[in-house]
């Protein structure tokens, strides 16, 4: 794989990209910011005579508030993360409860969920 970095800059309706392969400066442009990786992969090809598929493309957009991206990657890490906990905590507490003998109904009221989840958690 070959990385390139895309330094992406919004210009009226257009991003306007460029970038750097081998060594050689090039650039492109796309309506949309998701159109960029696209339109990168093919110029870096056709300027190497590379299959598209051996690039990998970083785009780096310009003159955003980065950091509000990044907030929201990382809560949205967090947030997967809580998830996960949540729902492995489901499951071990179905198990034990159901264990120690309580009916799915009791489960489900014990935990505010319907009989049928407590029915699901119960199989996984």
């Amino acid at each position: 794989m070959i990385d390139i970095l895309i330094s992406a800059v919004r210009d009226g309706k257009w991003w306007v990209a460029e970038f750097e392969v081998e060594g050689h400066p090039y650039g492109t442009q796309a309506r949309r910011l998701d159109q960029l990786e696209g339109m990168v992969r093919d110029a870096a090809s056709l300027m190497t005579g590379k299959p598209a598929a051996e690039f990998n493309v970083d785009i780096n957009a310009q003159g955003i508030p980065g950091e509000v991206v990044e907030n929201y990657r990382k809560a949205a890490q967090e947030a997967s993360a809580a998830e996960a906990r949540l729902s492995a905590a489901s499951r071990q507490a179905v198990s034990t409860l159901t264990g120690a003998g309580l009916s799915m109904r009791d489960v489900g009221a014990l935990m505010g969920l319907s009989t049928q989840r407590v029915s699901q958690l119960a199989k996984a």
